[in-house]
């Protein structure tokens, strides 16, 4: 591994890698993190309460200012996945492609700080951010998908390097990575299960639950 140790930077230097790189195992980490929070200040504002979110988009977007301005081994989201990972073998990809997407971040990011820290507002514009928000965030900490990093073929107009799980590259499945029509039929007869589920049983799963001690003390009273 490279030696060399700059301040201002995109990217580790990586021994067998052509191009600066990032460990992807760090940033679903921290995309995990993320989700968690941007999710619970969402369902407080949701509540009526908007002062968590509008300290998460601060924090948010300092966080990605300085990954993608100064270093992303500055981020302090970023530290905390990787001190939180930090006895995993790192899995890296290519930084070039990250870049692209947290940008995107970023536009996202300052358009949810003027719309809600400076002008104080919420809108439907807002909660679709906020949606978008969740679903990329989700997609990369459960799924290992990059969303913002599809944007990166668009922009420079060439194929990404060293993607997570090889997707740029692979070309045919392994056998235990196929599904078949009978698969797909599963997941659609586990769909209509769920379906009858909320019509058979909606109505008394609308029922209010009752506390389960006093239940139990007014059983033995009766």
């Amino acid at each position: 591994m490279s030696k060399e140790n700059k301040t201002i930077q995109f990217g580790e230097n990586v021994e067998g890698y052509s191009i600066p790189v990032l460990n992807e195992r760090e940033i679903r980490a921290t995309a995990g993190i993320l989700f968690l929070f941007a999710y619970i200040s969402i369902q407080m504002a949701v509540g009526g309460n908007f002062v968590p979110i509008k300290y998460f988009i601060i924090i948010f977007l300092t966080d990605f200012l300085i990954r993608v301005f100064i270093n992303p081994k500055f981020s302090p989201t970023l530290i905390i996945g990787r001190w939180i990972v930090r006895r995993q073998t790192p899995e890296y990809v290519g930084a070039a492609q990250k870049k692209v997407a947290w940008i995107i971040g970023i536009g996202l990011a300052v358009t949810m700080f003027i719309l809600m820290v400076i002008l104080n507002t919420y809108s439907i514009i807002t909660g679709l951010i906020c949606m978008v928000c969740l679903i990329f965030l989700f997609f990369e900490s459960v799924f290992g998908i990059c969303l913002g990093c599809l944007a990166y073929k668009w922009y420079h107009g060439k194929k990404a390097q060293y993607c997570p799980g090889e997707v740029c590259d692979i070309k045919s499945r392994h056998d235990i990575q196929k599904t078949s029509w009978k698969h797909f039929f599963i997941v659609l007869a586990f769909v209509a299960f769920i379906v009858a589920s909320v019509f058979l049983l909606n109505e008394t799963f609308s029922e209010t639950p009752q506390e389960l001690f006093e239940m139990i003390k007014n059983a033995k009273a009766s």
